[in-house]
């Protein structure tokens, strides 16, 4: 007779790869939830998302059926900003912990990004149509409103005007040339935010606050996120097999930056990386294929 059945829970990069796998079917809230199981791996999303769910419950119960979306917004922003006491951790900025939103729901302290995740979530509950702005430098969330389009930056609560998100915009544009006769209209800095984006966005938040601390194990797992997420970024494949030769690994680094070589056709740094490769190779056996 057959033994029992052992079933191994799948590790927590096995089960982003589950979240990811699919654009249709990407839950992001619970995506952007999995990226703090690197540090606290005993984190269970489904608790996390349960305690947002209890927030938006809480939130709902207060205001009336017939409340129109104008009212709807002021009862969340009254709720997430004031009572709730959510806002930009502009103390300890740079701090991970900022990206992990099971952190910032017990600090109330976060940078836009994941502030505006459970911001998005609140409203999405009490019937508002919310979605994130990938805005250069700063993560935005916009709200559809009969009277047109709220745009509110989740570091302040403040709602912010055409001519504000202009101002905000001029350093980007002065420094990609977008000025003059090839300015860029400001709609084109608003569009919704695909789950898949944010994702990213969150991971390479984390990915220059490691690097930057050249904390090689804890960079190599974001990378590792971002491989899974991003498969056709080669750059992140390229950055993998470097943080991995940092650690020391020769032969999967190896692996990942003749990956990149073959992907990244003439770029600029092709020279460079052929050279670590080729010290790589001499050091250590690549990975078999």
């Amino acid at each position: 007779m057959a033994g029992p059945l052992h079933f191994e829970p799948p590790s927590v990069l096995e089960y982003f790869a589950t979240l990811v796998a699919d654009d249709a079917s990407l839950p992001m809230l619970e995506a952007a939830i999995s990226i703090a199981q690197d540090d606290h791996p005993e984190l269970d999303p489904g608790a996390v998302l349960a305690e947002i769910d209890a927030l938006a419950y809480k939130l709902k119960r207060r205001i009336p059926a017939d409340a129109v979306p104008l009212q709807r917004l002021r009862w969340l922003n009254r709720f997430f900003f004031h009572e709730l006491g959510f806002a930009g951790n502009v103390n300890d900025y740079y701090d991970p912990a900022n990206s992990y939103l099971n952190r910032v729901l017990e600090t109330r302290r976060g940078i836009p990004i994941t502030l505006a995740l459970i911001y998005i979530e609140l409203a999405t509950q009490i019937g508002l149509q919310a979605r994130g702005v990938s805005f250069p430098g700063h993560f935005l969330v916009k709200l559809k409103m009969p009277q047109g389009e709220v745009v509110i930056d989740p570091f302040t609560g403040q709602s912010l005007s055409r001519e504000e998100l202009d101002e905000l915009l001029q350093p980007y544009k002065r420094s990609r040339g977008l000025t003059g006769d090839f300015d860029a209209p400001l709609g084109l800095f608003l569009q919704s935010a695909p789950a898949r984006d944010v994702i990213a966005r969150m991971l390479r938040n984390l990915k220059e606050i490691h690097r930057s601390a050249e904390d090689w194990p804890r960079l190599l797992a974001v990378l590792n996120r971002l491989v899974l997420l991003l498969p056709q970024a080669w750059e992140e494949r390229r950055d993998r097999g470097l943080a991995l030769a940092e650690l020391g690994m020769n032969g999967p680094a190896a692996g990942d930056l003749a990956d990149y070589l073959e992907h990244a056709g003439e770029a600029q740094d092709r020279q460079a990386i052929s050279a670590r490769l080729a010290e790589l190779r001499r050091q250590g056996s690549p990975r078999l294929h």
